[in-house]
Protein backbone atom coordinates (compact mmCIF):
# COMPACT_ATOMS: atom_id res chain seq x y z
CA UNK A 1 0.00 0.00 0.00
CA UNK A 2 1.42 3.05 -0.81
CA UNK A 3 1.55 6.72 0.97
CA UNK A 4 -1.37 7.95 -0.38
CA UNK A 5 -3.32 4.85 -0.26
CA UNK A 6 -2.65 4.72 3.71
CA UNK A 7 -3.57 8.35 4.25
CA UNK A 8 -6.75 7.60 2.88
CA UNK A 9 -7.38 5.09 4.70
CA UNK A 10 -6.14 6.74 8.19
CA UNK A 11 -8.81 9.34 6.66
CA UNK A 12 -11.68 7.01 6.43
CA UNK A 13 -10.66 5.33 9.82
CA UNK A 14 -10.76 9.12 11.48
CA UNK A 15 -14.34 9.46 9.90
CA UNK A 16 -15.67 6.13 11.44
CA UNK A 17 -14.11 7.20 14.81
CA UNK A 18 -15.83 10.68 14.25
CA UNK A 19 -19.50 8.98 13.01
CA UNK A 20 -20.07 5.62 14.79
CA UNK A 21 -23.23 4.85 13.42
CA UNK A 22 -21.40 5.06 9.65
CA UNK A 23 -18.54 2.44 10.89
CA UNK A 24 -20.33 -0.78 9.37
CA UNK A 25 -21.68 1.53 6.11
CA UNK A 26 -18.02 3.25 5.30
CA UNK A 27 -16.07 -0.13 6.38
CA UNK A 28 -18.53 -2.12 3.46
CA UNK A 29 -17.36 0.70 0.88
CA UNK A 30 -14.19 0.89 1.77
CA UNK A 31 -13.39 -2.87 1.50
CA UNK A 32 -11.36 -3.92 -1.77
CA UNK A 33 -13.90 -6.10 -3.65
CA UNK A 34 -16.49 -3.42 -2.94
CA UNK A 35 -15.94 -1.87 -6.11
CA UNK A 36 -19.17 -2.69 -7.84
CA UNK A 37 -21.29 -0.93 -5.26
CA UNK A 38 -18.63 2.61 -4.56
CA UNK A 39 -17.76 3.43 -8.17
CA UNK A 40 -21.64 4.13 -8.51
CA UNK A 41 -22.23 5.29 -5.24
CA UNK A 42 -19.26 7.45 -5.59
CA UNK A 43 -20.94 8.66 -9.17
CA UNK A 44 -24.14 9.28 -7.78
CA UNK A 45 -22.93 11.13 -4.93
CA UNK A 46 -20.16 13.58 -7.55
CA UNK A 47 -23.48 14.40 -9.37
CA UNK A 48 -25.96 15.48 -6.69
CA UNK A 49 -23.56 17.46 -5.42
CA UNK A 50 -23.00 19.42 -8.22
CA UNK A 51 -26.77 19.80 -8.49
CA UNK A 52 -26.81 21.62 -4.91
CA UNK A 53 -29.07 24.01 -5.70
CA UNK A 54 -32.24 21.87 -6.25
CA UNK A 55 -34.21 21.43 -3.04
CA UNK A 56 -33.13 17.41 -2.51
CA UNK A 57 -29.57 17.68 -2.97
CA UNK A 58 -26.61 19.76 -0.85
CA UNK A 59 -23.04 20.55 -0.84
CA UNK A 60 -22.25 17.26 1.49
CA UNK A 61 -22.35 15.12 -1.39
CA UNK A 62 -19.99 16.28 -3.61
CA UNK A 63 -16.68 15.84 -1.08
CA UNK A 64 -18.18 12.42 0.17
CA UNK A 65 -18.31 11.13 -3.90
CA UNK A 66 -15.27 12.31 -3.97
CA UNK A 67 -13.94 10.48 -1.10
CA UNK A 68 -15.56 7.20 -2.26
CA UNK A 69 -13.88 7.84 -5.72
CA UNK A 70 -10.64 8.56 -4.51
CA UNK A 71 -10.40 4.88 -2.92
CA UNK A 72 -10.23 3.59 -6.61
CA UNK A 73 -8.94 6.42 -8.43
CA UNK A 74 -5.34 7.35 -7.45
CA UNK A 75 -4.81 10.70 -8.98
CA UNK A 76 -7.46 11.86 -6.57
CA UNK A 77 -6.16 10.90 -3.10
CA UNK A 78 -3.71 13.84 -2.56
CA UNK A 79 -6.05 16.12 -3.07
CA UNK A 80 -9.21 14.42 -1.53
CA UNK A 81 -7.03 13.52 1.68
CA UNK A 82 -5.33 17.42 1.23
CA UNK A 83 -8.68 18.77 1.75
CA UNK A 84 -10.05 16.73 4.75
CA UNK A 85 -7.17 16.73 6.49
CA UNK A 86 -7.82 21.01 6.18
CA UNK A 87 -11.58 20.35 6.65
CA UNK A 88 -10.97 18.67 9.86
CA UNK A 89 -8.66 20.94 11.45
CA UNK A 90 -11.06 24.02 10.37
CA UNK A 91 -13.58 22.73 11.92
CA UNK A 92 -11.37 21.59 15.09
CA UNK A 93 -10.44 25.46 15.37
CA UNK A 94 -13.98 26.59 15.02
CA UNK A 95 -14.70 24.25 18.17
CA UNK A 96 -12.29 25.75 20.00
CA UNK A 97 -12.86 29.15 19.70
CA UNK A 98 -17.03 28.61 20.23
CA UNK A 99 -15.68 26.75 23.79
CA UNK A 100 -13.23 29.77 24.12
CA UNK A 101 -16.09 32.07 23.51
CA UNK A 102 -18.27 30.12 26.22
CA UNK A 103 -16.27 30.86 28.73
Amino acid sequence: MDRQARRLARQFDSLARALPPLRSPIARLVAPGAWPLRVPAATVLVVGGLLWFLPFFGLWMLPLGLLLLAVDVPRLRPMVTAALIRGRRWIARRRAVRRCARK
